[in-house]
C-alpha cells in the first residue's frame, strides 16, 4: 500500500510498510507540524479560523480560504483552487488558530484578496486522478532532459510537478544565465499535451525539493522541517572557530550549511568575555602568541615560540595583562601564571535499580574459562623422544617382574 500522507503518493514506508503514519518512510514526516493547541479548550462562542494550510510536493505550501466551512481534520486530501484555471490536490497540514499565527509570521494578511479558495474533500476519483498524474512526472522528466539537450539549453532540471487535475505542468530549472525557453515550451507542450509553466529555482530550493542525506546522517534540514531559507556567511564559521574548508562546509546544494547558524548566538554570547583581535600579549620575556582558544571553557593558549609548550590562561587573565600593556606593564613569565583551574570530572555511576545483570558478565566468565584451561595446561608434563640411552629422560624407572 502506498503512503497516505506524503505528497508523491506512490512511496511505501520503509519502517513498517503501513499507510505512511511512521517517520521512517523518506518523506511521510516532511514538514510536520505539531498543534500544540489541540489540547486547549476554546471559549464558547468561539468561531474557527476559515483558513487553513495546504502541503503540496516538495517543501511548497499555501492558505486557502474555507468559504464553504467545511470540515477538515490535518492530513486529509483536499481539493483547492488554482491559479491558472482547474483544481489542485494536496494534503491539509494546519487548521484553526495555528494558521493564524503562522500566517503572522509569514506576513500574510488574513482578508488579503490573493488567498484562493478551498473546493472540497478529495472524493476516489479525484484521488485516482491525482495518483495518476504523480505516475507520469519521472518519465516526463527524463524526456524534458533529452529535448533541453536536443536544443543545447544551458540549463538543468530538476523537477516536475503535476497539477493535481492533470491539465498543468511546473517545470522546476535552475540557471546561472537568461535562458531563452520559447522553443522549448512548444517542444514541451506538443509532447506532454498540458500546459506548461517554467520556474527557476536557486540551489537551495532545488535540494529541498529533491532531499538527500546530510554529512551528519540524516535527512536534508531544508526537505524535512525547514521552510525559510536564512543566508550564512562565512563569519558564522570563524565565530565557531571551523577550519574554512569550503568542501567541509557546503552543504549538497553548494552553498554554506545552514546549520552553521543553529548554535551561532550561543557562541557570540560566550565571545563577549573575550578581547577583540589579539594576537600576542607582552611579557618581560617577550611577546606570547595566541595559539589556541576554547570559547566555552573561557581558556586561551599562549606560547612564546611554536617549539615551546602552550601555556594556558583564562580569558580574565588575558584582559588583565592587556589592560597592564596598555599601561606599559609586563608580567614576568608565562610559565609563573597558572590560572586554570582543573575541571572536576563527575563519575557517573549508574545502579542496578531493575535487577539486570551486567552486561560484561559473559566475558568475564570467558575470561577465567581461558585463564584455567592456561593454568591446566602449564601444569602439563611435557612429552619427549627417548634419549641415547633408550629411557625418556621423564618416564618411570623400569620395573623388576618376577621370572617365571
Amino acid at each position: 500500500m502506498g503512503c497516505g500522507s506524503c505528497s508523491s503518493g506512490g512511496c511505501v514506508p520503509a519502517g513498517c510498510n503501513s499507510n505512511g503514519s511512521c517517520m521512517t518512510g523518506g518523506g511521510c514526516s516532511k514538514l510536520d507540524v505539531y498543534d500544540w493547541f489541540s489540547n486547549v479548550d476554546m471559549p464558547s462562542n468561539y468561531k474557527a479560523f476559515n483558513i487553513l494550510e495546504v502541503r503540496f510536493k516538495g517543501s511548497r505550501k499555501d492558505f486557502y480560504r474555507n468559504t464553504d466551512n467545511i470540515y477538515v481534520e490535518a492530513g486529509e486530501l483536499v481539493c483547492v483552487e488554482s491559479g491558472t484555471g482547474g483544481y489542485d490536490v494536496g494534503h491539509v497540514t494546519m487548521t484553526g488558530e495555528l494558521v493564524r499565527m503562522q500566517m503572522k509570521k509569514r506576513g500574510v494578511a488574513v482578508d488579503a484578496p490573493e488567498i484562493k479558495k478551498l473546493y472540497r474533500k478529495s472524493s476516489a476519483l479525484d484521488v485516482e486522478k491525482w495518483k495518476l498524474a504523480k505516475g507520469l512526472e519521472y518519465e516526463t522528466m527524463h524526456r524534458a532532459r533529452k529535448i533541453i539537450i536536443e536544443l543545447k539549453l544551458d540549463m538543468k532540471l530538476s523537477d516536475v510537478d503535476y497539477q493535481g487535475d492533470k491539465t498543468k505542468a511546473t517545470f522546476y530549472y535552475t540557471a546561472e544565465d537568461r535562458v531563452d525557453f520559447r522553443e522549448l515550451i512548444k517542444k514541451l507542450a506538443e509532447e506532454f499535451k498540458v500546459r506548461i509553466e517554467m520556474r527557476q529555482i536557486g540551489m537551495r530550493q532545488e535540494a529541498s525539493r529533491l532531499g538527500g542525506i546530510g554529512s551528519c546522517g540524516r535527512e536534508l534540514c531544508c526537505s524535512t522541517w525547514l521552510t525559510d531559507f536564512k543566508t550564512v556567511s562565512t563569519s558564522a564559521a570563524r565565530y565557531q572557530n571551523l577550519s574554512l574548508n569550503t568542501l567541509k562546509l557546503a552543504g549538497q546544494c553548494g552553498k554554506l550549511k545552514c546549520c552553521l547558524n543553529y548554535e551561532l548566538d550561543t557562541y557570540m554570547d560566550a565571545l563577549k568575555d573575550f578581547p577583540d583581535d589579539i594576537k600576542e600579549i607582552k611579557t618581560r620575556r617577550g611577546s606570547a602568541y595566541l595559539q589556541k582558544t576554547d570559547i566555552f571553557k573561557k581558556t586561551m593558549w599562549f606560547s612564546y615560540r611554536h617549539d615551546e609548550p602552550w601555556v594556558p590562561l583564562h580569558v580574565s587573565r588575558v584582559n588583565a595583562i592587556i589592560a597592564m600593556n596598555k599601561n606599559n606593564e609586563y608580567p614576568e613569565d608565562l610559565s609563573d601564571i597558572i590560572i586554570v583551574p582543573k575541571l572536576i570530572e563527575k563519575v557517573l555511576d549508574y545502579d542496578n535499580v531493575v535487577g539486570q545483570d551486567s552486561l560484561t558478565r559473559m566475558d568475564e566468565r570467558n575470561r577465567k574459562k581461558k585463564n584455567n584451561n592456561r593454568k591446566k595446561s602449564n601444569n602439563r608434563k611435557p612429552n619427549s623422544t627417548p634419549n641415547a640411552g633408550g629411557a625418556a629422560p621423564n618416564s618411570r624407572p623400569p620395573q623388576n617382574r618376577p621370572k617365571k
